[in-house]
C-alpha cells in the first residue's frame, strides 16, 4: 500500500497535475512494484498566502510525501528517490532544489484498509523488497 501527497502552489501544480501524477506512479511501479491500478495520490494546491517556503526555492517548490507499508529496503527507497528527482526534473523541468521527498514506512498493523487491519489484508503484490 502506498499513498502519496503532493503539495505546492496552485499556479504551478494545476497545469502539470496529470503529468506529475503519471511520473510519480511510473517511479513507484519501477522502484517498488506498485501495480498499475493502485494509484493513491492527493494534490494540495495552495495559494501563496497558505504556502511558506525558503527564499532559496522557486515558485515550483514541490513537496512529495509517500506513506507506505514497511518492508522496502534502503536500496529500493533510494532508487525511488533517484527516479523521482530524475524524471520530474527531466520531464517537467523542475529544479531538483525545488523538489523535496519524504517517505514514511508504517507497520501494516497501523493501517485500516477495506475493513481490516493492513496486516490481515491479502495483497496481490509484494511489499518486502
Amino acid at each position: 500500500m502506498v499513498q502519496v501527497k503532493i503539495t505546492g502552489l496552485a499556479t504551478q501544480l494545476n497545469p502539470i497535475k496529470s503529468q506529475l501524477s503519471d511520473i510519480i506512479h511510473s517511479c513507484l511501479q519501477e522502484a517498488i512494484g506498485t501495480p498499475e491500478n493502485k494509484r493513491f495520490q492527493r494534490f494540495f494546491c495552495l495559494q501563496p498566502e497558505d504556502f511558506y517556503y525558503p527564499a532559496n526555492r522557486s515558485e515550483q517548490y514541490t513537496i512529495i510525501e509517500i506513506v507506505m507499508f514497511e518492508g522496502r529496503s534502503i536500496a529500493v527507497k533510494k532508487k525511488l528517490i533517484g527516479l523521482l528527482f530524475e524524471r520530474i526534473h527531466r520531464q517537467l523541468e523542475i529544479a531538483v532544489d525545488d523538489i523535496e521527498i519524504a517517505m514514511f514506512d508504517l507497520p501494516k498493523h497501523n493501517w485500516g484498509i477495506r475493513g481490516v487491519p493492513g496486516d490481515e489484508l491479502m495483497l496481490s503484490y509484494k511489499v518486502d523488497l
